[in-house]
């Protein structure tokens, strides 16, 4: 019997509208609201200028360990700009200025890292998971929530967020099968900023894309220039618009870079050249999307101290929070306590009532070069 073609071979399209020479391929420049254009350059500097005080506030012992984010603005708020508020929104741990878009106030960011438990809760009408630190979990999630949105009749979108790295696990794979099969409403986006940690992508995968592993899974695959904030938001209304059509899920491949360290416990020099960074920063998302607003004449004088000035205010609120209640370790476990758990209950409010905490201390006293050695546990006093 002769062999028969029964597919034949797919094509994944690269899309790119701004160009890191600052070309702009006008036949494909979305018709964006100038309202919209400044929103959007604000969402990014205000995510590069937050990301960049908090890792002087980690190396001042003020927070803990987090994974900034520089480098990787445009396919963060290039994605999210696509969502409706009533859609969700599933992170994973890079996702800053995303989270801040949807409504995250900094402080309580700020105190998610910090290690308060209350800093990773959303607000009670807030369509949004908290952040996700074991790798691709949250996959399965944002597919089970697209699965409820569409048993239920909703019109709501849900779009998760991950690394290349993450593509590597097999809750990556077990997320694409299912929706791909159920057609369920969800957008995958994938930030591929080149390194899972110290892990190359070219020893993540032999595949030429990462987009075109949608395809074993009849889903949509497409790859976009992540520093592209305009191309990002093109592809993300449309997979946004197609989802929300009924017409199932999209994979977006974002060809970024992570800039920074991959947490602040990293040390990239050891794993990747300074050519290649150099290379990297002359793509940089913000000095493109910068000259393109210049050249539109949609630029806001004093932009970045005004910004400066909101998160200065919102690290003074972080820092005047008062202690977290020890008591709230016991709620939302059992819907009937057992008594082991209610008696050690009673006998820490007896300690507290006893023993008053003391003020919190200054947060002005830390050492602007305190840096915590490796291993240890960062507390905020």
């Amino acid at each position: 019997m002769p062999r028969t073609l029964l597919e034949p071979r797919f094509q994944v399209e690269h899309l790119s509208i701004l160009d890191s020479e600052g070309t702009l391929d006008t036949a494909l420049e979305p018709k964006l609201a100038p309202d919209e254009l400044r929103a959007l350059w604000r969402a990014m500097l205000l995510g590069r200028r937050l990301d960049e005080r908090m890792v002087r506030l980690q190396r001042q012992g003020r927070i803990g360990t987090f994974a900034p984010l520089k480098g990787q603005e445009a396919s963060q708020i290039g994605s999210v700009a696509a969502l409706r508020t009533t859609d969700w929104m599933v992170p994973s741990f890079r996702e800053t200025a995303a989270m801040i878009w949807r409504g995250w106030p900094i402080e309580r960011l700020l105190l998610f890292f910090a290690g308060y438990l209350e800093g990773g809760q959303p607000a009670p009408a807030q369509h949004d998971l908290p952040v996700t630190i074991p790798v691709a979990t949250q996959l399965p999630h944002a597919v089970g929530l697209a699965y409820a949105a569409q048993y239920r009749g909703d019109d709501a979108v849900v779009m998760v967020y991950f690394g290349d790295g993450a593509t590597s696990e097999g809750d990556f794979h077990e997320a694409l099968n299912f929706a791909g099969v159920w057609q369920v409403p969800v957008v995958f986006v994938c930030q591929n900023n080149q390194w899972a940690i110290s892990v190359p992508l070219k020893k993540q995968t032999h595949s030429r894309t990462l987009a075109q592993k949608a395809h074993a899974y009849g889903v949509p695959g497409l790859q976009v220039d992540g520093n592209d904030v305009l191309a990002v938001r093109v592809a993300a209304g449309e997979a946004v618009a197609r989802a929300r059509a009924g017409q199932g899920p999209t994979l977006l491949e974002c060809i970024t870079y992570r800039l920074g360290v991959h947490t602040t416990a990293d040390d990239p020099t050891k794993y990747r050249s300074e050519e290649e960074v150099a290379a990297w920063e002359r793509k940089d998302p913000l000095t493109r999307f910068r000259a393109y607003l210049e050249g539109r004449g949609l630029l806001e004088a004093g932009l970045e101290e005004t910004l400066d000035a909101e998160i200065a205010e919102a690290v003074r609120r972080f820092e005047a929070t008062p202690p977290a209640d020890a008591l709230a370790m016991f709620d939302h476990v059992y819907a009937e306590p057992p008594a082991h758990l209610v008696a050690q209950r009673e006998e820490l409010a007896r300690r507290l009532a006893a023993n008053p905490a003391a003020p919190p201390a200054d947060s002005d006293a830390v050492p602007p070069d305190a840096t915590p050695m490796r291993g240890q546990r960062l507390t905020r006093r």
